[in-house]
């Protein structure tokens, strides 16, 4: 039986059942004043479709305690406080209840957010053991490739009940409002409302004018007011695979790839130039030739902006550097990670003083040619490393595991932290025949695992 079909063998086995869809809107009505939420020219910037999040809660209550536990009961309960928690964080971040108006703004009416209960036939276990993706799927509220208008609602949540009661919270939030900070703070707001720390939470819980920085700043271009998405995303023929670097192995790689030149590498800078390189070397085997290739970084404006007032910026505010290697570059460690390090270094110095909605612009076209010329190999990486996605407690302790449903763009890398703040997965989505010989690479295999049991 072919690998595939094993797969898909798993995934039928696994089913999750809807029990109860509705919509969830905000605690107190959005001031009219507030009705409207411009868009940043960094919001129009982002295609319309969703991103994603996994958290899991196994049941840590002993066997015999569990057999004794009506689960269903349990599940009503916490799921009440979920939607109550989450009424009340959606009047603090009222633009996740509204809807979307073409790509101008954000209409805060109020609309809500869709809230989806189920039951999986299955202990959560089953799920963490060598997770699928075509499981994982099943437990988010819709495909991320979802369009806005498809999806109705720009704030989904889909709470799931495992037989042996454990649950999961799966989350999918719309690009055009949202990327990875602005997604961490809404979590950890929303499970400090959760846990009832009121005095807390008004430490931690951004005020609602936070929304409208982005704009005021970068306001919204009317060249984008266009119905087609600004970058579409290659996916024929690609596969996603999850490689798993421990912090033992994220120490020795650190050790390899150290030089003179950056004596002291990060562990994403590591990690991404080793999957850089083995995606390299796929990539020749299959060719029979080096191409030119560039590796495309995420890059967090908050820190690196020079406003003292964007580090708390709701919705979008990303930018990327290129690093880049010639046909006749060595494909090393070591060199892969000083080029990622000067990447970022020429960005901070060419943008020292922030980055201008046409700066945003011009970088998304360059990232766009890069992408759409055949003869270079253009990879893409994302880092969801430190924003606290681990912490999400939202009264029944911290997530086991987090993960991410892949969009399965081809060459794109989505990095996240391991339970332990250390150790990083990375979601990995490569061409099939690539990823055959890929997944394969001594090199990588010497530091990462692929696809291992989370329990």
């Amino acid at each position: 039986m072919k690998l595939s079909s094993v797969k898909q063998n798993m995934a039928s086995e696994v089913k999750v059942e809807v029990i109860r869809k509705e919509t969830i809107k905000p605690s107190s009505p959005t001031p009219h004043r507030l009705r409207t939420s411009s868009l940043s020219v960094f919001d129009q910037l982002q295609p319309d479709m969703y991103i994603s999040l996994l958290l899991f809660y196994p049941n840590n209550i002993s066997d015999d305690v569990v057999n004794n536990i009506d689960h269903n009961s349990l599940f009503a309960e916490r799921s009440k406080l979920l939607k109550t928690s989450l009424s009340e964080a959606l009047t603090q971040f009222y633009p996740f209840a509204g809807e979307f108006e073409y790509n101008v703004s954000i209409s805060c009416n109020d609309h809500g957010a869709g809230f989806i209960e189920s039951q999986v036939n299955c202990p959560i276990r089953k799920v963490l053991d060598k997770p699928d993706f075509g499981i994982l799927e099943q437990l988010i509220p819709i495909p991320i490739k979802s369009k806005s208008v498809e999806a109705g609602h720009l704030l989904l949540v889909q709470v799931n009940l495992f037989e042996c009661g454990g649950l999961t919270i799966g989350v999918n939030i719309s690009h055009k409002v949202a990327d990875a900070s602005t997604l961490s703070t809404f979590i950890k707001s929303w499970a400090t409302i959760a846990l009832g720390s009121a005095s807390t939470a008004s430490d931690q819980v951004l005020l609602p004018a936070e929304f409208g920085v982005a704009a005021t700043l970068f306001p919204p271009q009317d060249v984008f007011n266009s119905p087609q998405p600004i970058m579409e995303l290659i996916r024929d023929n690609c596969i996603t695979k999850r490689f798993v670097f421990d912090a033992s192995k994220i120490a020795a790689l650190k050790s390899k790839a150290a030089s003179a030149a950056v004596p002291n590498p990060t562990r994403v800078e590591v990690v991404s130039a080793l999957i850089w390189k083995c995606a390299l070397q796929a990539s020749r085997s299959n060719l029979g030739f080096t191409k030119p290739s560039a590796w495309v970084q995420v890059v967090n404006m908050r820190k690196r902006s020079g406003l003292a007032m964007a580090e708390n910026i709701l919705g979008n505010f990303v930018s990327f550097f290129t690093a880049m290697t010639m046909e006749s570059d060595a494909v090393e460690l070591e060199s892969l990670v000083h080029k990622l390090r000067k990447g970022i270094d020429e960005y901070k110095e060419k943008y020292a003083n922030g980055v201008s909605g046409e700066d945003a612009f011009q970088i998304i076209e360059g990232v766009k040619n890069l992408i759409m010329k055949d003869s270079i190999e253009t990879y893409g990486c994302t880092s969801w490393c430190r924003f606290s996605f681990n912490q999400a407690d939202f009264g029944w302790g911290k997530p086991s595991w987090m993960n991410f449903c892949p969009n399965e763009s081809k060459n794109t890398t989505l990095l996240t932290d391991m339970s332990d703040g250390v150790g990083i997965e990375a979601l990995l989505s490569l061409e099939e025949e690539h990823m055959a010989i890929f997944e394969r690479n001594e090199d990588l295999l010497a530091y990462a695992s692929l696809n291992p049991s989370v329990v």
